[in-house]
Formats: structure tokens, C-alpha cells, sequence
């Protein structure tokens, strides 16, 4: 499917519909999908519960007793029609990490997987910006695109039963960071002392879909100065 293609509907029971805009991680491909995103999200349909985008789709969640899926699926087409052409402005977020041994478990598994040396493992990750393809897995986990080829790892055969917040980790060709303890399986390189997610702040997410992150290494006193506000 091209990336200007109309997209496709797949209804998912009474309740859902799914609009698939194409088959790839591509930005082209996730710019439109955010572009309907908030293009469906502002008309707020009746009946429309949820809006959520992933890589190259969008579902749409609905309430059967108010509208149903037959009747939604030609005004979301509609939507997607009209959408401007082009890539989505993103917003610069820089994220400070600090990639020292007592943040970065899996550090020397991933410099024997890619045959780096740690330095340059932090300078192949540091050196990008990253697409925020959507939020997902646990509220603000950002699944990044643009991660070094270099540094592409399997995920651990046995995840961890807790992860500490602020954890940045490589899963497969993609790079996040753990907004909040819990568990997981991606490979730790790093920790963040910025708050992902925090009830009660507004947006609770610090990170959107569409933004662009940056990483910027720290030295563990910066890290400690940092986590207390300073």
C-alpha cells in the first residue's frame, strides 16, 4: 500500500474498527496515521469512545448503543480523504540519560551483540532523533523509530518481573523508555531521571505521538542533580 493510498477498514466485532493506512514502520506511512488521529479525535463522532494510533493504523473504538460501525466507517473515510499532504511538525524533546554500569544491565550484553565498544554504543544511541511512532504497552511508553541498525538486539528470553522507571532499552530495532516500574523484556542501556507519566500533571504523558526525542548523555551527578530538580 502506498503511503498516500486511501486506507483500509477492518471492523473488529460491534465495538472497534480498525483503519490500516499500510504493512511497514515507515514515517510517511505514520505522519498520515497521526494526521487522521487528530483529525478524528477534534470531530469527536457520537459514539466514538477512544482514538488510538499505532505504527500504520488507527483504531477507533465506538459505543454499539450510540453508533455502530456501519454507520462510522464512510465519515472516517471521508476524514482520511481530506487530509493534508506532507510530514507532520514535531516537537524537539531532549531527553538526558545517564548510560553509567549501575543504570545499564544490559550494556555489555549489547556491546558483544553489536561489537562495539561502550562508548561508541552510547554515541551510535545518542546521536539520532527519534520518531515517537505512538504511545503504547503501559501509559507513556514511547516506541521510538530511528535506532542505529548497530545496535538492534533481540528482546531477553525471560523479561524482568520489574523494570525501574526512567529506563531506556533497545527491543528488537527500536528503542523506549519505561515511564514507570514495571515489568519488561527490552534490553537496559540507561536510565532518564525525567517523569514519563505523572497523574494529575497536564498532559500526564510527557511525550506525544509525533515528537521528536533526543537523547543527551549525563554523568551520574548530573543524573542525581537532575532527579532532584536541579
Amino acid at each position: 500500500m502506498g503511503e498516500r493510498a486511501a486506507p483500509t477498514l477492518h471492523p473488529l466485532g460491534d465495538a472497534a474498527l480498525v483503519l490500516v493506512f499500510g504493512e511497514r514502520i515507515d514515517p510517511a506511512i505514520n505522519a498520515r496515521v497521526l494526521a487522521a488521529w487528530r483529525a478524528i479525535s477534534a470531530l469527536r463522532f457520537p459514539g466514538v469512545r477512544d482514538v488510538v494510533p499505532a505504527y500504520a493504523s488507527i483504531t477507533v473504538h465506538i459505543d454499539p448503543g450510540i453508533t455502530s460501525v456501519d454507520a462510522l466507517s464512510a465519515r472516517l473515510l471521508d476524514v482520511c480523504s481530506t487530509l493534508p499532504p506532507g510530514m507532520d511538525a514535531t516537537r524537539l524533546v531532549e531527553v538526558p540519560v545517564c548510560y553509567d554500569a549501575a543504570f545499564a544491565p544490559d550494556m555489555d550484553a549489547l556491546c558483544a551483540h553489536a561489537g562495539l565498544a561502550r562508548e561508541e554504543v552510547i554515541e551510535r544511541h545518542s546521536r539520532p532523533d527519534y520518531r515517537v511512532y505512538f504511545i503504547g504497552f503501559t501509559p507513556g511508553f514511547p516506541y521510538l523509530g530511528g535506532l542505529d541498525p548497530a545496535l538492534a538486539m533481540p528482546r531477553r528470553e525471560t523479561p524482568r518481573t520489574r523494570v525501574e522507571a526512567g529506563s531506556v532499552a533497545i527491543g528488537g530495532t527500536q528503542t523506549g523508555i519505561y515511564p514507570t516500574g514495571s515489568p519488561g523484556g527490552w534490553r537496559i542501556i540507561g536510565r532518564t531521571p525525567l517523569g514519563l507519566f505523572e497523574h494529575g500533571r497536564d498532559p500526564c504523558c510527557l511525550l506525544a505521538p509525533g515528537d521528536t526525542v533526543r537523547f543527551v548523555p549525563v554523568s551520574a551527578d548530573e543524573f542525581a542533580a537532575l532527579s532532584q530538580g536541579g
